[in-house]
């Protein structure tokens, strides 16, 4: 005789897609961890993995652990829903906006932003941007300051975007294309006043052979 215990009980898979449709909102209690994720207690016999890309747009997360502990309660929407083999996949990250669509406006390609190195290596420079959570990347040809130095930690400089990958959670700048930028506007209006100049000391040559020419002719 084989007995059994849960099926005193109902399922509470049975209409799980009306519980936990598709991007509901719910609060769930931390379980346990696993290197790729967190598994989420929705209720008794309804548990839910958020992977660990799921968790933050902006935060840098090597484990789960650095994100929550054990009995936390966390906020979670529900991405996807298997019910034959009762899997349900929950994200955090997705119940607020992407700030990634406004740093694609902000940080566009060849704006300028004040940014301090927080870290320099061989290959470049890590340079932390006024929005706190963002960490934006400076190769080493990008580094070169105008009096021939480079730039070292803890600097704090203008530097333009010469980079943006959205999907990549991605920002290349350059603290050199400021001011070789800036020299060539210098040059450039230079010789547009220059030619200006030159343009209108032809005009007045003109003027000055045509009064002649009328003083001769009388």
């Amino acid at each position: 005789m084989s007995l059994g215990i849960k099926q005193l009980t109902p399922d509470p898979w049975t209409d799980i897609t009306a519980k936990y449709p598709i991007n509901s909102k719910h609060t769930g209690t931390v379980r346990n961890f696993t290197n790729f994720g967190v598994f989420v207690e929705l209720e008794e016999g309804v548990d839910g993995l958020v992977y660990i890309s799921d968790l933050s747009w902006t935060q840098k997360i090597k484990h789960p652990s650095e994100f929550c502990t054990a009995g936390d309660k966390l906020e979670v929407q529900v991405l996807e829903l298997d019910v034959d083999n009762r899997r349900l996949s929950l994200g955090v990250k997705q119940l607020e906006t992407n700030p990634w669509d406004v740093y694609e406006q902000k940080y566009a390609i060849g704006s300028d932003h004040e940014g301090v190195a927080i870290e320099v290596f061989e290959k470049g420079a890590t340079i932390q941007l006024e929005d706190a959570e963002i960490d934006a990347f400076v190769p080493g040809r990008h580094l070169d300051k105008e009096d021939g130095s480079k730039v070292a930690k803890g600097d704090k400089l203008m530097f333009k975007v010469i980079e943006f990958g959205k999907d990549q959670k991605r920002v290349v700048l350059s603290h050199t294309a400021t001011f070789k930028e800036e020299e060539q506007r210098q040059i450039k209006a230079v010789a547009e006043k220059q030619q200006q100049t030159s343009e209108k000391s032809t005009l007045g040559d003109i003027d000055a052979l045509s009064e002649l020419k009328k003083k001769m002719e009388g």
